[in-house]
């Protein structure tokens, strides 16, 4: 009998230790934190809602008109943008923009009427946001495109379409938006 009973503590105590050792892992183990709830992925609230777009137009004192509508789709994890440049030109044009929590980077994909294809990476710095890229001529010389969100307050905003054909040291800016919240 007494083997039994030592059997029967040695199976009681062995069961004991399982329990708390599963009880301590569940305890201890947390879920992942959800990617899309980071403040970096905050970084582009300032350019969701609906703006009414005015740039300089093609001749002196033009003026061009657009509309721009970006808002937060797939559970707020992805910024999107569509961009009309109404009646001032038929450039239509979307954009999906994440936080790549991988890369440390934003991300932008953009599409539109004319057969473009865009994509972006970069950062929030010293209050503008700049996603840049490396574009290839048809000559097959290579350069840099960027777009900065600057001037940035509650209600209204610039952006700037840039290019550099120079590595980066000096930028052009091809095309100035300046965006006014609707109220």
């Amino acid at each position: 009998m007494g083997k039994i009973v030592k059997t029967l503590c040695r199976a009681l105590l062995l069961s004991l230790l399982s329990v708390s050792a599963l009880f301590s892992q569940q305890s201890t183990t947390q879920a992942a934190p959800d990617p899309c709830t980071t403040a970096q992925q905050r970084q582009f609230d300032f350019w969701v809602g609906e703006w009414d777009l005015t740039w300089p137009g093609q001749n002196a004192g033009e003026v061009g008109h657009g509309s721009n509508s970006i808002k937060r789709i797939l559970d707020g994890c992805v910024v999107q943008e569509n961009f009309s440049g109404q009646a001032s030109g038929h450039l239509r044009g979307t954009s999906v923009s994440i936080f790549d929590a991988n890369a440390g980077k934003w991300k932008q994909t953009w599409v539109d009427n004319e057969g473009g294809y865009l994509d972006f990476a970069g950062e929030l710095k010293d209050g503008q946001m700049i996603l840049q890229r490396e574009a290839t001529q048809k000559d097959g010389t290579k350069f840099l495109q960027r777009m900065v969100w600057k001037n940035i307050t509650a209600n209204e905003l610039d952006w700037s379409w840039e290019a550099s054909r120079d590595g980066g040291k000096t930028w052009q800016v091809q095309w100035p938006i300046h965006y006014k919240r609707r109220s």
